[in-house]
């Protein structure tokens, strides 16, 4: 007798949101937490790096004002703000240890970026901390490539969200309706073109390599300027100036690491 798959947990990230001290998540789920504020592993990564920044249930937000980004923006404008801002200061401590991987791991870093989806199948808020490359082998849907391509208009980048807030009232409240309706159709009818050139075919393995070995390139051009010879070194030293003394800049690698295939898109 086979069991059916069960169904996934839409209402996770609220029990993340509710518990009194995040750190009782495994490892495995929780990257950090703050007062405010946790950050975990998307389970379903769209990039090599991908994590989502989630708000704490507190007073005077109840799970209800923290549903979704229309039900947050539904709230006292200050406050809706305020979670925002709490959001953002997390995003941005998550950013620093994603670059520290990406130095670890590739020798360079790329962009990372931040933003919501203004229609979610999960049942709590949460921010996406993504690298800017798309490439990884959970990218196999056309919905799922079209709602992070940054400029398709699906994926709002919170820097755009926040810019909101500073803008005259009649923009804000068109803004904050956030009617599925002007959304859905960008995940099923939107064309399926890559984020960096534009081309009809999605080549997302292309261009990370492309990547990869522009910054190879870029780092070998500072290598060469930098890499002074030991004999040019020791006729330029004087008698306070000992060769030893001079800052050699070595090669770090071509930091083309082998990352795991993304799979086909089908349109």
């Amino acid at each position: 007798m086979t069991t059916a798959p069960s169904a996934p947990n839409l209402a996770i990230f609220r029990s993340y949101a509710s518990k009194p001290n995040p750190a009782t998540l495994p490892p495995s789920i929780l990257l950090s937490h703050s007062e405010t504020c946790l950050t975990v592993f998307d389970a379903f990564p769209k990039s090599i790096f991908h994590f989502l920044v989630i708000p704490r249930i507190q007073p005077p937000l109840s799970a209800r004002h923290l549903a979704d980004l229309r039900s947050l923006l539904r709230c006292e404008k200050s406050i809706a703000k305020e979670v925002l801002m709490n959001l953002n200061e997390e995003a941005n401590n998550v950013k620093k240890m994603i670059e520290e991987e990406m130095m670890k791991m590739y020798k360079f870093k790329w962009d990372i970026w931040m933003g919501f989806h203004p229609i979610s199948s999960m049942e709590h808020l949460h921010l996406h901390v993504l690298s800017a490359d798309l490439y990884s082998p959970k990218m196999k849907l056309k919905k799922h490539y079209n709602s992070f391509h940054p400029s398709l208009g699906f994926f709002l980048h919170l820097k755009d969200v926040l810019s909101w807030f500073d803008a005259v009232p009649s923009y804000y409240q068109r803004m904050i309706k956030l009617d599925a309706n002007d959304y859905e159709w960008l995940l099923k009818d939107g064309g399926l073109c890559c984020w960096r050139c534009d081309r009809a075919l999605v080549h997302l393995r292309d261009e990370f390599d492309k990547l990869t070995m522009r910054e190879k390139a870029k780092s070998e051009r500072k290598r060469k300027r930098t890499d002074v010879p030991t004999s040019s070194v020791q006729a330029l030293a004087t008698d306070d100036e000992r060769p030893e003394k001079v800052a050699r800049l070595t090669s770090q690698g071509d930091g083309s690491g082998d990352p795991t295939v993304g799979g086909n898109l089908p349109s």
